[in-house]
């Protein structure tokens, strides 16, 4: 897996020897631990019947655009892994940290619900996607953009022109979900489906959106996860491990507020750094 936006690139060439682009990086670590450090303080603390109020007043999105070309879509599983990856990754960019360019608006979504809209872009669409500010993610052909949040009925107008129903991808029929390769410096994140739910994949790239994010606010590990950049992965849970995860680990659950596809309410997927069985 590999974010499009890591290092900028008007500093890669002057990066050359080993000293310097360990200072580099330690540099960027700590703007990052900061940004995190920041949602996580400024969600735990906010009030949520109070964020529920501002959302209804005047409703904030951030958008998720996945790349489709017509010649070469992604698959349905690689597109849920950007998606999840692209939010946190937008979280923890040093831009979004207090005082700098990403933060305002990124405050402003989170003191309401966190509502994702996810689109599709292919060629020129696609461009005029990368111009705009937020964090591209490709993994394995597939790639995601999440972009910086706006209020629904404003959104800009390269967004505004993209589609947003009927996102519906091929998956691999050969994927056998099984463990994520070991990190040697850090936990795993593991995202489970709920079982016997069936969701669109413009769907269920918002639900692993909110889960990577509920992840990183509220989950123990979350400063680790950040620190060894956000190794995850995604299956499709048993109704065993679904009752494994929801009632005996710690593990944030995604509720899904009922727009579109399900029903409010609907428990759409959970995430957990513990193992589950047989995964």
């Amino acid at each position: 897996m590999s974010s499009v936006l890591r290092c900028p690139p008007s500093r890669r060439g002057e990066l050359g020897s080993l000293p310097e682009r360990w200072r580099y990086w330690d540099a960027v670590w700590s703007f990052e631990a900061a940004a995190v450090e920041h949602w996580r303080a400024r969600w735990t603390s906010s009030d949520w019947a109070r964020r529920t109020e501002r959302d209804d007043a005047e409703p904030w999105a951030m958008p998720l655009v996945v790349r489709v070309e017509k010649t070469t879509p992604p698959d349905h599983w690689r597109a849920l892994d950007a998606a999840a990856l692209s939010v946190v990754r937008l979280l923890s960019h040093p831009h979004t940290a207090p005082g700098r360019p990403w933060h305002t608006p990124l405050a402003r979504w989170m003191d309401g619900r966190i509502r994702k809209v996810v689109r599709r872009a292919r060629g020129v669409r696609w461009r005029d996607v990368e111009a705009l500010p937020g964090v591209t993610v490709e993994v394995n052909g597939a790639q995601v953009r999440a972009l910086l949040p706006h209020p629904v009925r404003q959104a800009p107008l390269e967004v505004a022109k993209l589609q947003v129903a009927g996102l519906d991808l091929a998956a691999d029929p050969e994927r056998q979900p099984g463990p994520f390769p070991p990190s040697t410096s850090g936990p795993v994140l593991t995202i489970l489906l709920a079982p016997d739910l069936r969701l669109s994949t413009g769907k269920a790239c918002a639900q692993v959106g909110h889960a990577a994010q509920l992840a990183l606010l509220h989950l123990d590990q979350a400063l680790s996860w950040a620190a060894a950049d956000f190794p995850v992965r995604i299956v499709e849970s048993t109704p065993d491990q679904w009752a494994w995860v929801t009632r005996h680990v710690a593990a944030v659950v995604v509720r899904d507020a009922g727009y579109t596809e399900v029903t409010p309410g609907t428990q759409t997927c959970a995430a957990t750094f513990a193992a589950p069985p047989h995964v």
